[in-house]
């Protein structure tokens, strides 16, 4: 049997393209991309997917018209008070990553709530990345390292990679094995730019909301034929 991700990232893209294809407003979009996200969860946890961080909202979303960006704060109200239950009960744990202080109050609330609730359960964990860029979480490791080192707790000579990999949000998870994109884009849009350093990546033209269980194996088989050596040469045998 092919080898199978722990921990596979997902880039969704596209909500916008499908509503316009259909002429709909752009929330329509959002709003079939939150189901696509739900039934991506539960085949994640079906096919023994460890860890699934969905990119839901970036640093750079905030740039968008605020009308757009209301729609989908309120679209994440919506998840994080109807999902939570069913996450719990199917042995789901929630955590979130990102920028929390640039979010809504009640929406942190929200989020701290479902991360207790959920807190105990080991099945699959979904990682929601939410007001989250890379570059942003690698500048706050270093300038957490750099205060650290002014006020004499730390040696700057004993920083190293896991020193540094330990001051990032995704501290406790393993790296994504997989990253998934959808929509035909091939970029990595300030996406865990350090977890990714030896992730498979696998691009596919279908738009978010239409992907589903089939779209997801099938990443999963692609992984699993491919052949991992993270900078090591392949043995002549």
């Amino acid at each position: 049997m092919n080898a199978r991700p722990t921990h596979v990232g997902i880039i969704m893209d596209g909500n916008g393209r499908w509503a316009t294809a259909r002429g709909l407003p752009r929330f329509a979009g959002h709003r079939a991309g939150a189901e696509a996200a739900k039934r991506t969860v539960r085949a994640a946890s079906d096919l023994g997917i460890r860890y699934l961080t969905l990119f839901s909202f970036s640093s750079e979303n905030w740039k968008r018209p605020w009308t757009e960006i209301e729609q989908l704060m309120e679209l994440l109200r919506r998840y994080l008070r109807s999902e939570i239950a069913e996450l719990y009960e199917e042995g789901v744990r929630l955590r979130v990553i990102g920028d929390r202080e640039s979010l809504a109050p009640d929406i942190v609330r929200l989020v701290e709530e479902a991360e207790a609730t959920t807190r105990d359960n080991d099945r699959l964990t979904l990682i929601m990345a939410l007001s989250y860029g890379s570059r942003q979480e690698l500048t706050a490791a270093a300038r957490d390292l750099a205060r650290d080192a002014a006020a004499g707790r730390l040696d700057p000579e004993t920083i190293d990679e896991r020193l540094l990999a330990s001051r990032l949000w995704t501290a406790d998870l393993p790296d994504p094995d997989l990253l998934i994109r959808t929509s035909g884009e091939m970029r990595i849009s300030n996406f865990l730019l350090w977890q990714l350093a030896y992730a498979e990546f696998v691009f596919t033209d279908r738009l978010w909301p239409d992907f589903g269980r089939d779209d997801l194996l099938a990443a999963i088989d692609e992984f699993g034929r491919r052949e991992r050596r993270f900078g090591a040469a392949v043995s002549a045998g």
